[in-house]
């Protein structure tokens, strides 16, 4: 296989994708095997479709208007519901930064030693360098290879001994609970899978791959020039992101069932205590590997983060926006990047509880998404904004479900 080639077909649906498996995400996983065992395999299959109807849909919203979902919430909406959005969205990007920039410098501890600090701020450091200095050609191919880290997990699932029966039970039969840690752990689970950062990111980058291309002159400047094969391989691109984003879920709640829990432990607060957890259960090599994978998804996940709150922000008070641009040509939108990332460095120094913070970001995300995919919904089927390239009947089902689906769980951990 020609890997430049296969890069190349690559762009922002698989990027995405992968990028919603962060450190976070890592950590949800990982609880769920620990805590549920096979039990909560169901979700990586049910999550699929969803996940990638909404996706599609923000990537079409990019594409048709040459905004990101901030602008055209901006052009069409009222200032208090973009206000509300944009609010939810940094928070709960900045909440995420925090939890991501933590698990990746213990996981280089755990590699290299020297202590959490001095990793903590070279990892920041080294993705603030990396965001705001370099190209976005450059940059976007930095990240296509991070992308790559996230086979790790579905090594280790490989590595270690699994029950292939009650795997393929579990996920093909859905066991549900009212119990509140099993509703609380598919709150963090839809939280980290249908992410407010990830319906901004892939809008703007489909923008980003117009710019590049030249069929726009820049973000919100112009009516791009696209055509049926652009959007058909939009949407393979984005088809095949979700399809690996939740392939990599299911092999990190796998990994963990398979081998923390039957240890006796029964709770993961973080990413790099599951690795550690899995060094005397299953190796050095699997303890490395997965350790690896950590750093990787932390270094794909953070920029997009940042990118993401600061495309939001900086659309919403019409500042010039996208990596596209130098640093001297968009003061507002790399400020709002190295805000983000700075808060989200200081989180750390807070002695919030690892897991607390991954709590916190899903009910974040949880409140976030449902009015975002309303909002995502009606944008998507709005013929004086999207043309002739409205939804189609099963976008609308399910994006409909999903919203429905969100807001009953959420209201559901506060309930019961």
């Amino acid at each position: 296989m020609n890997i430049k080639k296969t890069l190349k077909r690559l762009g922002p649906g698989f990027i995405t994708g992968a990028a919603d498996d962060d450190p976070s995400g890592i950590a949800a996983y990982s609880q769920s095997g620990v805590h549920f065992g096979y039990g909560q395999l169901w979700t990586a299959l049910f999550s699929f479709p969803f996940m990638a109807a909404v996706q599609e849909m923000c990537g079409r919203i990019g594409m048709v208007t040459g905004n990101g979902l901030s602008g055209v919430i901006r052009k069409h909406y009222s200032k208090p519901i973009l206000g509300i959005m944009v609010t939810l969205l940094v928070a709960a990007n900045t909440i995420n930064i925090g939890a991501d920039l933590g698990a990746m410098a213990s996981a280089t501890q755990l590699i290299l030693g020297l202590p959490f600090i001095f990793w903590l701020l070279v990892l920041t450091a080294s993705t603030l360098v990396l965001e705001i200095f370099i190209s976005y050609p450059k940059y976007s191919k930095i990240l296509k290879y991070l992308t790559f880290s996230l086979f790790a997990y579905i090594i280790v699932a490989f590595i270690v001994k699994q029950d292939w029966k009650l795997v393929a039970f579990s996920t093909f039969i859905p066991s549900f609970s009212l119990e509140k840690e099993y509703l609380l752990n598919i709150v963090a689970i839809l939280g980290t899978t249908i992410s407010p950062y990830l319906f901004f990111w892939q809008a703007d980058e489909e923008v980003e791959e117009e710019v590049e291309e030249h069929k726009i002159s820049g973000i919100g400047e112009g009516q791009p020039k696209f055509n049926l094969g652009d959007l058909k391989g939009m949407r393979i691109d984005t088809i095949l992101g979700m399809f690996f984003s939740n392939l990599v879920m299911f092999f990190i709640i796998m990994t963990a069932a398979s081998t923390i829990r039957l240890s006796g432990i029964t709770s993961i607060d973080t990413a790099s205590q599951a690795a550690e957890a899995l060094r005397p259960l299953a190796g050095d090599f699997t303890f490395l590997i997965f350790t690896l994978g950590i750093l990787g998804t932390g270094l794909l996940a953070v920029p997009i983060l940042a990118g993401s709150a600061s495309y939001a922000v900086s659309e919403a008070f019409g500042w010039k926006s996208g990596l596209y641009r130098k640093f001297k040509e968009a003061h507002g939108f790399y400020g709002v990047i190295t805000v983000a990332i700075i808060v989200g460095l200081i989180i750390n120094f807070l002695n919030i509880p690892s897991f607390k913070m991954l709590y916190y970001t899903a009910i974040f995300n949880g409140l976030a998404a449902p009015p975002l995919l309303i909002l995502i919904l009606l944008i998507s089927n709005n013929k004086k904004i999207m043309g002739k390239y409205t939804n189609g009947k099963l976008s609308n089902v399910l994006g409909i479900l999903i919203a429905g689906i969100m807001i009953i769980a959420g209201i559901a951990i506060f309930v019961l």
